[in-house]
């Protein structure tokens, strides 16, 4: 990354995203059922390209994808992560049967992954998991459920995190890769705010061996933290893309909208709420660039930078499409207008992949833990 500012390629290249996203993803995704899977949506993505470039790409270059998707069709850049996150640890972890197996059909948008970690009992509290996973001969048996599950009932394989025991909390933690079709393993979708597919899963003795192990028994906390550590700032990405089109829908709107004898725009009090408005988008993209540069570079404080630009761009997001649906008054609120799709859409990302109050409590420890070792 250089300095503070993109290059004239980037520039042009998040440019073709957005036009993408809107010309061609959105009609795809608004013929969708909202809560599904929407794969004609996730077959564009891979004949596109974009899959390929969530495994190939650096986390900069992750973000102006996430960003730029989410410009123009929130439904197409969700369907994209949630693609990545479910997929991640096979590309790091899997081995070389596991990736042949799998990540083809991820990358061409044929098979849809899922990252199956929170549980009923275990949502920010990831380390309290409890799906059990009982050694049964040289391989075990998971019995227990999985909660608020991205891509839930409906995805080709899952990343499950289960408890093996070799440790107390994180330490007795292990990844698995479980096919859908395992016996055992049923799903129910849940109805949500968001238009997302999410749903839960219920492990009844579900048979994994050896094979499925994403990484080592005992391991598998690490395997969702570096996923999350890379994701996290993309997840800052989403939002900030979502909080530019409501700018930008925010400053058309007031500099055509009359009242008061002139524009909306001419008044000083909605003219400074405008600029509130693109004044904390801008830092809190800075900071999502910042943090993907950091992960990039190998630094070693990624754990608070992710944090930072999560929670800053998820809270920025929120203020900006609220402000947004202010200014617009009514018409805001109508049924398919983009901010009342976007007033839906920005809620979720404050919670999932470790809820605001998590982030804070992460970056607190970091900073904590460097006093602690001067």
């Amino acid at each position: 990354m250089t300095g503070f500012a993109l290059g004239a390629e980037q520039e042009e290249w998040c440019a073709r995203l957005r036009a993408l996203s809107a010309d061609r993803l959105r009609p795809l995704a608004e013929k969708g059922e909202p809560g599904r899977v929407n794969r004609p949506l996730l077959a564009a993505l891979g004949d596109e390209g974009l899959l390929e470039r969530v495994f190939t790409s650096g986390a900069l270059d992750l973000c102006l994808l996430r960003e730029s998707l989410a410009y123009g069709c929130t439904e197409a850049e969700t369907a994209l992560a949630l693609q990545g996150l479910g997929a991640y640890a096979v590309l790091r972890e899997g081995t070389p049967a596991q990736s042949e197996r799998w990540l083809p059909g991820v990358r061409s948008g044929r098979t849809v992954a899922a990252f199956a970690l929170s549980e009923p009992g275990a949502g920010s509290d990831a380390a309290a998991l409890a799906l059990d996973a009982r050694r049964d001969g040289a391989g075990w048996r998971l019995t227990g459920d999985k909660c608020w599950i991205s891509n839930a009932p409906e995805a080709d394989f899952y990343t499950v995190f289960a408890r093996t025991g070799e440790g107390p909390g994180a330490k007795g933690v292990t990844a698995f890769l479980v096919p859908a079709d395992r016996p055992g393993l049923s799903g129910e979708p849940l109805d949500m705010l968001s238009p997302h597919p999410i749903g839960s899963l219920a492990f009844d003795g579900v048979p994994v061996g050896p094979e499925d192990l994403l990484g080592e028994a005992g391991r598998g906390f690490r395997v969702a933290m570096d996923t999350l550590n890379l994701f996290r700032p993309s997840v800052g990405a989403f939002a900030i893309g979502m909080a530019r089109a409501a700018l930008d829908a925010t400053l058309a709107h007031t500099a055509g909208r009359t009242a008061f004898g002139g524009v909306l725009g001419d008044l000083q009090a909605v003219a400074h709420r405008v600029a509130e408005m693109a004044t904390r988008t801008e830092a809190a993209r800075l900071l999502v660039y910042a943090a993907a540069g950091a992960y990039g570079s190998g630094s070693p404080d990624v754990p608070r930078r992710a944090a930072m630009a999560k929670l800053l761009a998820t809270e920025t997001a929120q203020y900006v499409v609220d402000h947004a649906v202010q200014l617009h008054g009514a018409v805001a609120l109508r049924r398919g207008h983009l901010l009342e799709h976007l007033y839906r859409e920005v809620r979720a990302p404050r919670i999932y992949e470790g809820a605001s109050e998590v982030q804070r409590t992460i970056i607190a420890k970091e900073l904590y833990r460097g006093v602690a070792a001067r």
